[in-house]
């Protein structure tokens, strides 16, 4: 998906523009979607691709909605991302190339992982009954 700075700017509010596409984390605890239960798909703010199952979803304590495993193989993509002088691996979508989050090797089994998302970064599809 290419788009424009200025069309970023223009399709999403401040916030979510400052976390998908300037790197940006929101604050902890501060999320819609950090105590957030419903079933269904969350899915990237920028281009809607399909990211967590809500069965991935687990309460990290961390204060960001954390996953122990992406909804398939394609939908992220993880960079080595060193900045405020840490190695992390920053989580963004394999699509649009949004700035989700960061990858950790903290989480609950069957994977080990944690994948701790900004908010800001997602939406959510009920699933349907």
């Amino acid at each position: 998906m290419q788009k424009t700075d200025d069309q970023w700017q223009n399709s999403l509010k401040k916030d979510a523009y400052q976390v998908a596409r300037c790197g940006a984390t929101e604050a902890p605890f501060s999320g819609k979607y950090n105590d957030h239960k419903e079933q269904g798909t969350y899915i990237c703010i920028c281009c809607e691709n399909s990211l967590f199952s809500s069965t991935a979803k687990y309460d990290s304590g961390s204060g960001w909605p954390s996953y122990y495993a992406a909804i398939n193989d394609q939908a992220l993509s993880i960079n080595r991302d060193t900045s405020h002088n840490m190695i992390r691996d920053e989580v963004k979508c394999s699509h649009c190339d949004a700035h989700l989050g960061h990858l950790f090797t903290d989480g609950p089994p069957p994977t080990g992982l944690r994948y701790c998302i900004n908010s800001l970064s997602l939406g959510f599809k009920n699933k349907e009954i």
